[in-house]
């Protein structure tokens, strides 16, 4: 997987290494048994059809057992048989338990950062003086609350006035704070957040019980989990071969007799469980869970598994321009000074109008004409009168008193700046202008006392190894679209420095939820990341809509996944691990049925050679004898799950290659793997059996 170097990111991968190392831990794996125990009751497991019958069988053979060692009969063969089933049953249990378990740590240690907070409830929303404490329990949506330096939030809610840092470590595990303030993209708070300095005025909009903390832990815990499309498919294929496999041994029973002797009942059952495909039957839930478990210890949270599902499945990417494809802050890259203008002077008077520009943009002005030109900026001079930027003017800079005048040093949009100075652009300007346009820049125009100078160069910086990831996204098939405000000609320049697919340049809501639907329409699957207010219609849309959780409420509520850390070039990832658990579980279920090919050359030569010698050429694996065969056979049958429960909690590795090469890599591998696996094993616990003399 191509990494970017940013702190989030590695934040996020050391509390993926902590998680996964939780994986072996004591605490999990008791917890994981005792629950395995209790997922016994048939009325858990009747929604495993396959598991569900083995566990039936396995009660009929202990019956017959205990039956036989009332009547004084050999009993030892038949309680061997009934105790590998009901292991078989329990590994398949104790695999989704494991699962489970780790999302339960998880959920305890979220509970742990809820507190009942007293609210400070106002009375009078314009009067921050007036309030009274409430329990937090006890809000409801539209009451304002203050929250002061030290306060917990006490509910998800947005910020109605003031501005605050946060401290929200108790969600995403970063320490780092964040800005919260009323308007705009970066309102949202969430329940059990710090408030470390100012204040704010919160409006909360989540009811008792439904905040986004209950949520989290909700969907760690799998109480929201529902089964994805495809697995309710696998589930009834595996269904619809379990019965075909119960109706072709009932059958035997009738043919048997009619020809000779009939099986007994023990055998035929260690047939039936040996045939039906045991091992993504007991192994399929836990694949589920574990892929929704992988994004929450990757910070991100989805709504359901169809969700995870679909990311896997997704053949189109939008991704923002800013911040995700980009560094987000515009930098200065060069100055072009305007014909008969040497580049010093215009370097100098860039640096003025620079001086009190606090901006990204205005630093790296002053570092780059520092770096360019050795001109050192210093503090403003005495008597200097700031001229802010605003939207209105789209310009700003500085007036300097010289001698017994001012002197003015603007910098700005340059049809702004042309605007106010009333003057013409020469076509040498106007041509290095249009340069920076189309090089993915952004032209700032810079004059002093009204005449024009040259124009500073802004260049948006793709970030390092975008490029490397979206070769990486097209070998998997998936089209990368850049969303951008830009004009078309900025818009294009980035995007082939990218190396993205298409874009959409000058975009409103209207073109996004447009392009979503077009390409839907052709029967693709989107995925889209957002945070704002304006970005909620196509996040809805969209197949896979990643939320922010900086973002407002209404892109949270309209996304299926939200990002704790708030990356959206993690959308990258979401995708990468959808698509690994749909290989993942493509890959268990080829292994399953090739492991099940390999069995019936253990078990049915065993079963039938004393009516039909002529199978005994079907023994290959030279087992010693047909008690010897059956008993391995289910022994291996029981311990294959156990053995592929790391697998399927950690995921079968994901590689960027098309889909025959694929299909390739998985037949041979786990086609052939599981072909040859049974025959390994079964002569090995054979040969076991035999050296301790127990068949």
């Amino acid at each position: 997987m191509l990494d970017i170097t940013q702190t989030p990111r590695q934040g996020t991968a050391r509390r993926d290494r902590r998680a996964g190392a939780a994986l072996g831990e004591p605490a999990i794996l008791r917890r994981a048994a005792l629950a395995a125990w209790a997922k016994l009751d048939p009325r858990q497991l009747v929604r495993n059809p396959v598991i569900f019958v083995t566990e039936v069988v396995a009660m009929l053979v202990t019956l017959l057992a205990a039956r036989a060692a009332w009547l004084g009969e050999a009993w030892g063969f038949q309680a061997g048989i009934a105790a590998w089933l009901w292991l078989t049953v329990l590994f398949a249990t104790f695999a989704e338990a494991v699962a489970e378990g780790r999302g339960r740590a998880q959920a305890d240690s979220l509970r742990r950062t809820r507190s009942e907070a007293t609210a400070k409830l106002l009375l009078r929303g314009d009067d921050r003086t007036l309030w009274q404490p409430r329990n937090a329990t006890e809000l409801r949506p539209g009451d304002l609350v203050l929250v002061e330096a030290g306060d917990l939030i006490p509910s998800d809610g947005e910020v109605a006035q003031g501005i605050a840092s946060v401290n929200e470590a108790a969600i995403t595990g970063e320490s780092a704070p964040v800005i919260r303030e009323s308007g705009g993209d970066r309102s949202a708070v969430t329940g059990g957040t710090l408030v470390v300095s100012d204040w704010i005025v919160v409006r909360i909009t989540a009811a008792p019980g439904a905040t986004f903390l209950d949520r989290m832990i909700a969907l760690v815990e799998g109480a929201s989990r529902q089964k994805t499309p495809n697995e309710i498919a696998l589930d009834i294929l595996l269904a619809g071969m379990t019965i075909i496999f119960l109706i072709a041994v009932a059958t035997l029973v009738g043919f048997a007799s009619w020809n000779g002797e009939a099986p007994a009942i023990p055998v035929l059952a260690a047939l039936l469980v040996t045939l039906i495909p045991t091992t993504i039957g007991g192994l399929l839930s836990a694949i589920g869970i574990a892929g929704m478990d992988r994004l929450v210890r990757f910070n991100v949270l989805a709504t359901s598994g169809r969700a995870v599902e679909a990311a896997g499945d997704v053949d189109v990417l939008l991704l923002d321009k800013t911040g995700t494809i980009t560094l987000g802050n515009r930098q200065a890259a060069a100055f072009l000074p305007a014909p008969g203008v040497a580049e010093r002077e215009l370097a100098e008077a860039a640096v003025l109008a620079s001086l009190a520009d606090e901006t990204p943009e205005g630093r790296s002005i002053l570092a780059f004409a520092r770096d360019s030109y050795g001109i050192t900026p210093r503090a403003l001079p005495a008597g200097a009168k700031v001229v802010p930027f605003t939207a209105q003017t789209r310009l700003s800079g500085l007036d300097l008193p010289q001698g017994t005048q001012l002197c003015s040093f603007r910098k700005g949009a340059v049809d702004a700046l042309l605007k106010g100075a009333g003057a013409e652009a020469p076509a040498g300007f106007r041509d290095a202008v249009d340069h920076i346009a189309r090089s993915g820049g952004t032209p700032l125009a810079v004059a002093k006392d009204g005449r024009l100078l040259g124009a500073i160069e802004l260049k948006d910086i793709v970030k390092t190894g975008m490029r490397a990831r979206f070769d990486a996204l097209r070998r998997m098939g998936i089209r990368t679209v850049m969303v951008t405000g830009d004009n078309r000609l900025t818009a294009a320049a980035i995007a082939a420095e990218a190396g993205v697919d298409d874009f959409i340049a000058e975009a409103t809501p209207e073109d996004k939820l447009s392009y979503i639907r077009r390409a839907q329409a052709e029967g693709r699957l989107v995925a889209m990341a957002g945070d704002g207010t304006n970005d909620a219609p196509a996040l809805a849309q969209a197949d896979v809509g990643l939320a922010m959780q900086t973002g407002t409420q209404a892109a949270r509520e309209a996304g299926n996944m939200v990002d704790l850390d708030s990356d959206p070039t993690k959308l990258i990832e979401v995708v990468e691990i959808g698509k690994q658990l749909l290989i993942t579980r493509g890959a268990l279920t080829t292994f399953s049925i090739a492991n099940d090919v390999a069995k019936y050359f253990a078990i049915l030569p065993a079963i039938f050679v004393a009516s039909y010698p002529e199978l005994q050429a079907l023994n290959v694996m030279r087992l010693a004898s047909p008690e010897s065969a059956i008993l391995s056979a289910v022994i291996f049958n029981a311990l294959i799950i156990v053995a592929l429960v790391p697998l399927a909690l950690r995921g079968v590795r994901y590689a960027p290659i098309g889909a025959a090469a694929l299909l390739r890599r998985n037949l041979l591998i786990y086609g052939v793997g599981g072909i040859l696996a049974p025959f390994l094993g079964i002569k090995l616990i054979d040969l076991l059996l035999q050296l301790f003399g127990i068949a």
